[in-house]
């Protein structure tokens, strides 16, 4: 508990009632009791009503260190300048006032730029050690009185400036680690869209040219390809508001596609003409294994498929999928012929490796020696014991 009260922020409400507690400490009671006491070789009796204005003019302005910072460091400095001169309160009692010039120039360092704090704390030591040197007496020497002006000021200041040094690295921190949040969002949305847009246009290109080959011979095959077409964009639109949907928390969307969804993934591809051999080998119920890894393999087999139908259709394909107490397995093979890639990896090979990454994985992505092409992941979910 003590330390959640330490760590918390305090809020506006909080931290005004803490500063007039503060100043009615300092100028009700530490101030007074200052200025009451007399100077060691006698000289100032002042009546007690100076005293006490004086122990509140050095006290009270610290209830709005906060609102006005650098005008009740000044105030204070001077309030207490005048005091230590006048002998109201004498040099051996300067810890008072300095308790005061200390807070208020902490307040200073930690709400002012750096370059203003410091020239109104530079202004202010050099007053108040006017104030000790013409002072100086047995107690210190006229050296003495600069280096307890500086003691006064110089740890205060410090520290604020480091405070306040320390919360704008926390504050750019903050914003770095939303900036990349929003990276890696947009990474991922992008990451979706590419994968549903590229899948479902490939199907779509593929029944179109058919659709238009047929069109005059054979109306009933074309009829059948446009309906393909509209099932196909229907569930394309299903999935990217599932995407866009998932951006916005008052927006309903459709569940994350997963190991269940591979059927149904399968039974699309084969209307474009490739043969999906489909293989779940379960060790472990599917319900163990984490959405974000269920996606992960749909993804996966969507993209290697989409691939087959683009470059290698028609062709027989086999996606062998198998769920292990750690991790799900995936191989997608083909025996089609397509032209090999010199340029390196498009950016659905690109996207796979970046899932399969993500999840601290395995990805191999390459031509067959006997002909085809083979895309093998793997994606652990479960950290060995």
């Amino acid at each position: 508990m003590t330390a959640l009260l330490l760590t918390r922020r305090l809020r506006p409400a909080e931290l005004a009632t803490a500063d007039a507690v503060l100043a009615v400490a300092v100028g009700g009671l530490l101030g007074p009791y200052a200025a009451l006491e007399s100077p060691l070789h006698g000289g100032v009796r002042e009546p007690l009503w100076v005293s006490v204005l004086v122990g509140f003019a050095l006290g009270l302005p610290l209830a709005v260190r906060r609102r006005w910072p650098l005008v009740v460091a000044v105030v204070i400095s001077f309030v207490a300048t005048v005091a230590l001169i006048t002998g109201v309160i004498p040099n051996y009692a300067a810890a008072a006032p300095g308790l005061a010039v200390g807070l208020s120039f902490y307040t200073v360092a930690v709400s002012t730029g750096t370059r203003r704090s410091l020239l109104g704390a530079a202004g202010c030591l050099a007053l108040v050690s006017v104030a000790l040197v013409l002072t100086a007496s047995d107690l210190w020497s006229r050296t003495g009185g600069v280096a307890y002006a500086a003691v006064m000021i110089a740890p205060a200041w410090m520290i604020g400036w480091l405070v306040r040094e320390r919360r704008a690295a926390a504050a750019r921190q903050d914003e770095h680690l939303v900036r990349r949040t929003a990276a890696e969002e947009r990474l991922r949305v992008a990451r979706e869209l590419h994968d549903v847009v590229a899948h479902t246009l490939s199907l779509i290109v593929v029944k179109a040219a058919v659709a238009n080959h047929v069109a005059e011979t054979d109306p009933r095959e074309a009829g059948a390809a446009l309906r393909v077409i509209e099932e196909t964009g229907r569930t394309a639109l299903t999935d990217i508001r599932r995407v866009l949907g998932a951006l916005r928390e008052d927006t309903p969307y459709a569940p994350t596609p997963g190991l269940a969804e591979l059927p149904a993934l399968a039974r699309q591809a084969a209307i474009a003409g490739v043969d999906v051999r489909l293989d779940v080998r379960q060790e472990e119920p599917a319900a163990a294994v984490p959405e974000s890894v269920g996606l992960g393999v749909y993804r996966i087999v969507q993209e290697a498929v989409t691939n087959v139908v683009k470059h290698a259709a028609p062709a027989t394909c086999r996606a062998t999928v198998t769920v292990t107490p750690r991790e799900v397995r995936v191989e997608v093979t083909d025996d089609g012929g397509r032209p090999v890639l010199i340029g390196g990896e498009g950016h659905g090979l690109i996207g796979m490796r970046e899932r399969v990454t993500l999840h601290g994985g395995e990805f191999r992505a390459g031509p067959r020696s006997g002909g085809g092409y083979t895309v093998t992941a793997s994606l652990p979910y479960r950290v060995a014991a």
